[in-house]
């Protein structure tokens, strides 16, 4: 093997190994946009409907427990940094959770594919996280 194509395989498999990592792993949005049928929403890494919740204020979550359970919150890890309209708030428990806009972000339980938004409208205070 010639010295260019043993340094070409070196830097390919550094890169493999350091694009997994959690350093480059951050610069990454925690979230995109979808096509729905309700037009362009946010959604996790899955492609499952983010939404927001009427009764979270101040940047911060009113939705725990069995509530949190139904509307799984979009996680951050702890070393987490904001990024643009993206921002972090502390949930009661001291987890952290994704928020856009200031608007904490959840999944809903019973949306079962990608695409789906069945959570919006519920109780007329849950509705689609709009980019």
């Amino acid at each position: 093997m010639t010295s260019a194509l043993r340094i070409t395989a070196l830097a390919l498999g550094l890169g493999a190994v350091l694009s997994g990592s959690p350093a480059f792993a951050q610069g990454k949005e925690p979230a995109m946009t979808g096509k729905t049928a309700m037009g362009p929403v946010l959604t996790d890494a899955k492609g499952m409907t983010l939404y927001v919740f009427d009764k979270d204020a101040g940047g911060k979550s009113a939705c725990n427990g069995q509530c949190a359970t139904n509307w799984p919150p979009l996680m951050a890890d702890a070393s987490a940094k904001p990024m643009g309209k993206y921002t972090i708030v502390t949930r009661d428990d001291g987890t952290k959770q994704w928020a856009y806009g200031g608007k904490p972000l959840y999944t809903w339980a019973k949306d079962t594919k990608a695409g789906d938004t069945t959570g919006d409208g519920v109780n007329n205070v849950w509705h689609v996280a709009k980019p």
